[in-house]
């Protein structure tokens, strides 16, 4: 039985998540596996690759194969130049975590109100004007 490593996919149509696992060649894409041996997020910024590193060289050193995707990936993370004996490649990225933004008060904001409208107030038409001019002066 010929064994390889490849893509799992899951998720949603525009956002593919994906699981390395180690199956049957015979299997469909998103068949049966034998075991999930990591997983892989391209949609995210820089993606995730998480692979379980002693699984990985398990199941290279008992022959399995691992497919194209999978051997892009597996030269990423160094199992495949561990595997070979070669030096390894530069370290991955790590995301950065987000900076948390400034407050208003930080932006040097006031708080103080003015107790005005920003926006004008539209004038009374003549005709409103004339009648409150007549009840005032009737009164």
């Amino acid at each position: 039985m010929a064994v390889k490593i490849k893509l799992k996919r899951l998720g949603k149509i525009r956002s593919p998540h994906y699981r390395i696992v180690v199956a049957d060649s015979r299997t469909r894409r998103d068949g049966r596996a034998i075991e999930e041996i990591g997983k892989y997020h391209p949609t995210y910024n820089p993606s995730v690759i998480e692979v379980d590193a002693d699984r990985v060289a398990y199941w290279l050193g008992v022959g399995a194969q691992p497919t194209e995707p999978v051997l892009a990936i597996l030269k990423k993370t160094g199992d495949w130049q561990k595997f070979k004996g070669e030096p390894a490649p530069a370290p991955l990225l790590v995301a950065e975590p987000k900076k948390a933004r400034p407050s208003f008060e930080a932006l040097g904001g006031d708080d103080e109100g003015k107790g005005e409208a920003i926006t004008q107030k539209k004038k009374a038409d003549k005709k409103d004007e004339a009648a409150a001019e007549s009840e005032s002066t009737e009164a």
